[in-house]
């Protein structure tokens, strides 16, 4: 099981242009005067890593992306047609067997309550009063008939609203392209290496327990939200229509409040969290697996296919960046 499944389900992880693609008519939003891309699109080109004759291929993820919005790259499809290997992304797993899971199944009650504030507290009485002002307006915006999402810890109820902003916009977060590559590479029966780190969590109930007892400094994951949902909705827009059709530059240049950096942040500071040095090694480690498997992939194949998220593919200190300063030429799509 994914690690990010299995703390998603415990309710205490924030859930953080190709030739021949057919032209649809786009769909106007008229509350914000945004156009969104509908049918099949293919997102951005690809960035190329290489080494003397070696080349391993790079496709950008993204979300939120259009909800009517179909992905297909014919280029991805050529690449992956050839490629001898196929990197997947870094990412932590959980090992949790068979008695773990039934303590697990058995401790869902305690996990549904841990998305509530203790002691029947509502969010008016853990923000402060400015901050709750803000949350009001857009839940009214967003979610008007929800009074359940009142009783959740801030964290949990901005990730409610946050989706239902998303929804309200014509976006989602739903990962359209994941399972798209996945066909493919089964499809051309492409060597899977995997960058990932197995987490021993049979003590799940317990883990639950113990977060429920540390509690969350999650006011500022809280403000981040109410903050991109105040400013950034339409960049977000222009964003997943950039992505669409491939225009990275536009993208580029758009910067946006890193809401998920402080939600990740509110769950890995947590006394809970740090007690655990295996989650708080985790992500340091799948990422310099996922370096290492690049290495061997370049001196290995002529050709290997990747997938990464754009934000890390742009990122000064991300993998690609960290390859480029070890001396690989990389380059990007235009």
């Amino acid at each position: 099981m994914k690690l990010t499944s299995l703390l998603t389900a415990l309710a205490f992880c924030f859930a953080v242009g190709a030739a021949g693609a057919q032209e649809v008519a786009p769909e106007s939003d008229p509350e914000a005067g945004q156009v969104l891309v509908l049918g099949q699109r293919p997102g951005p080109g690809m960035w190329q890593v290489s080494k003397d004759d070696h080349v391993l291929w790079v496709f950008g993820k993204y979300g939120p992306l259009p909800s009517k919005m179909e992905w297909r790259s014919h280029e991805v499809e050529a690449v992956l047609a050839k490629a001898g290997e196929y990197l997947a992304e870094p990412e932590a797993s959980a090992r949790v067997g068979i008695w773990g899971g039934i303590k697990l199944a058995a401790s869902l009650p305690q996990i549904w309550d841990f998305q509530k504030n203790p002691d029947g507290a509502v969010l008016k009485d853990v923000v402060p009063p400015e901050t709750y002002q803000r949350w009001a307006a857009l839940k009214d915006k967003f979610m008007r008939k929800d009074e359940e999402v009142e009783r959740y810890r801030p964290i949990f109820a901005a990730n409610k609203l946050y989706a239902s902003g998303l929804q309200h916009i014509g976006l989602s977060n739903k990962d359209e392209v994941g399972p798209a590559i996945d066909k493919l590479v089964k499809r051309y029966k492409l060597k899977v290496t995997p960058a990932t780190v197995e987490i021993d969590m049979s003590d799940a109930s317990k883990l639950i327990k113990e977060f429920s007892k540390s509690g969350l400094d999650d006011a500022a994951c809280f403000s981040s939200i109410l903050a991109r949902l105040e400013a950034d909705i339409d960049h977000m827009r222009v964003r997943a229509n950039a992505w669409a059709i491939g225009d990275i530059e536009k993208i580029r240049k758009l910067d946006y409040t890193d809401h998920e950096g402080a939600c990740r942040a509110a769950i890995e500071n947590s006394a809970a969290f740090q007690s655990r040095s295996d989650l708080r090694e985790a992500r340091a480690k799948t990422r310099e697996m996922w370096l290492h498997n690049a290495q061997q992939a370049l001196e290995n194949n002529a050709t290997t296919f990747a997938m990464l998220p754009l934000k890390e593919i742009l990122s000064p200190t991300g993998l690609l960046a960290r390859l480029q300063t070890q001396g690989y030429k990389v380059v990007a799509p235009e």
